[in-house]
């Protein structure tokens, strides 16, 4: 991996933990915590999209559209667990 690929990773992890904290309300993580919670996101659509048949397209619009939808499960499966 490059360090392009490097910084666009970075950035779609950025944007998409942003979008997600804007989704669920009440979390904001600052941009450290942003990045976190987009590769985690990215990591579970990554894993759980395939599973069900669904696939977005390819590049880096797609990318942060599928990194958003994990972290928004992700954000939500927080507050889930927070609540038992």
């Amino acid at each position: 991996m490059g360090i392009d690929s490097l910084i666009v990773f970075l950035i779609v992890g950025a944007v998409a933990g942003w979008l997600a904290g804007l989704l669920v309300k009440g979390y904001g993580f600052g941009l450290i915590g942003n990045i976190v919670v987009g590769i985690i996101g990215a990591l579970i659509a990554g894993w759980l999209f395939p599973m069900i048949g669904i696939s977005i397209g390819t590049g880096v619009v797609s990318a942060i559209v599928n990194s958003t939808i994990g972290a928004v499960i992700l954000l939500v499966l927080i507050r889930l667990v927070k609540q038992a």
